[in-house]
C-alpha cells in the first residue's frame, strides 16, 4: 500500500494516475475533496483508488494498516504563495510534516515530501541543492509558504543526522510545474492554465511587466518543468529505496514568461497576442525573477530521466487536455 496524501490535489492526483495505472499496489489517497463543484474528485474520478482518508483521520488509518504500507508520498499542503495566516501555513505544512516524519521513522515506512523552490527566496545563494545544514539555513525565503518548507527541510536533514530517520525519505524542491489537473487551484494555477481560454478566444493575454531593470516585460525567467517529468522522479525514487536526501525538481532550464505564452499559442494552432500589466505591489518585494533548478545531485545518484522541453510540454498539456471536452488525467 502507498498512501498519497493531497492525492486528489495537481501533483499529488498525478501520482495517483501513475501508480493507479501501474497496479502494482494498493493506492490510498489522504485529502478534503472540498465543494462538489470544485472538481477535485474528478482528478482521482478515472482511477482505482483502495480508499479515501479524510486528513482528520490520517494518523489513526496509519496505524491501522501499518503492516501493509510501503510508503507515504507526503504531498498535501497550503501551496499558496499568497496565503495570509501564517500560524496556519506552519501546522499544516511544518507541524504535520514532522508528525508523519515521526510516525515513517517508528514504523519503518518509507516517506517522499513535497519541498519547494520558495524555500531559495530571491535565488541569490544559487539553486543548489545542498543538504548541508549551513547551506540549507543560509536561504532566505520570501513568503511564510518558503519558510515552511525550508523549516522542515532542515528538520528533516537534522533528524536524519540523528538517527532518526525513516529508512527511505526524499524531499523534493519543486520548480513551475504545470500540467493537467490543476484546474481547482484558482489564482495558483499555472500560467499555461490563467491564459488558456483567451488563447483558445484568440483573445491577447496579459503577463507581468518586470519592475526590474535586468529583465524586460515577460522576460521573468522560471523553471518551468511539466508534471509527467516530476511523476517520474518520485516513481524512481519508489523503487530505489536506497536513495534519501533533499532533491531538486525541475527542467534546469530556465525560461521566460514570454515563451511559455508563445508556446501555449502555438500548441492552440494560433498567432501569439501578449499584452503587459503591472504586477501587484503585493507581490513586487517578493517575487522570484530567475530560477533554475541544478538538476546534477538527483542525477548523480542514479535518476536517468529526461526533462520534457518546455514547447512539447505545452503542446502535450494544451492538446491532451485543456482543449478536450475531459481535462483531467
Amino acid at each position: 500500500m502507498i498512501v498519497v496524501t493531497g492525492g486528489a490535489g495537481f501533483i499529488g492526483s498525478n501520482i495517483v494516475a501513475r501508480l493507479c495505472a501501474e497496479d502494482r499496489r494498493d493506492v490510498v489517497v489522504c485529502d478534503r475533496l472540498e465543494t462538489a463543484d470544485l472538481a477535485k474528485w474528478k482528478n482521482i474520478a478515472k482511477h482505482d483508488i483502495a480508499d479515501l482518508w479524510a486528513p482528520e483521520d490520517l494518523f489513526a488509518r496509519l496505524d491501522r494498516h501499518r503492516d501493509r504500507i510501503a510508503a507515504v508520498v507526503h504531498m498535501g499542503a497550503i501551496s499558496s504563495t499568497t496565503e495570509p495566516d501564517a500560524d496556519l501555513i506552519l501546522k499544516t505544512n511544518f507541524d504535520l510534516s514532522r508528525d508523519l516524519w515521526g510516525w515513517c521513522a517508528a514504523a519503518g515506512v518509507r516517506l517522499i515530501y513535497a519541498s519547494s523552490a520558495a524555500t531559495y527566496g530571491d535565488g541569490d545563494q544559487g539553486f543548489e541543492d545542498d543538504n548541508a545544514p549551513v547551506a540549507l539555513g543560509a536561504l532566505k525565503p520570501l513568503n511564510a509558504y518558503g519558510y515552511s518548507k525550508a523549516l522542515f527541510d532542515r528538520y528533516a536533514v537534522r533528524q536524519a543526522a540523528r538517527d532518526h530517520a525513516p529508512p527511505q525519505w526524499a524531499g523534493l524542491k519543486f520548480f513551475n510545474v504545470y500540467g493537467p489537473n490543476e484546474g481547482h487551484k484558482g489564482s495558483m494555477k499555472s500560467v499555461v492554465a490563467q491564459i488558456w481560454p483567451k488563447v483558445a478566444a484568440g483573445e491577447a493575454v496579459s503577463l507581468f511587466r518586470s519592475h526590474h531593470p535586468d529583465y524586460a516585460d515577460g522576460g521573468q525567467l522560471r523553471d518551468f518543468v511539466f508534471v509527467d517529468d516530476v511523476v517520474d522522479i518520485i516513481e524512481w525514487l519508489l523503487e530505489t529505496p536506497s536513495v534519501s536526501g533533499i532533491f531538486n525538481a525541475g527542467s534546469g532550464q530556465a525560461r521566460s514568461f514570454a515563451d511559455l505564452a508563445h508556446a501555449t499559442f502555438a500548441a492552440a494552432g494560433k498567432e501569439p497576442r501578449i499584452g503587459y500589466v503591472d504586477m501587484p505591489e503585493v507581490i513586487r518585494d517578493r517575487y522570484q525573477y530567475f530560477t533554475e533548478a541544478k538538476m546534477d545531485r538527483i542525477r548523480a545518484a542514479g535518476f536517468p530521466g529526461q526533462s520534457t522541453p518546455l514547447e512539447e510540454g505545452v503542446r502535450r498539456y494544451v492538446q491532451g487536455f485543456l482543449a478536450t471536452e475531459d481535462p483531467y488525467r
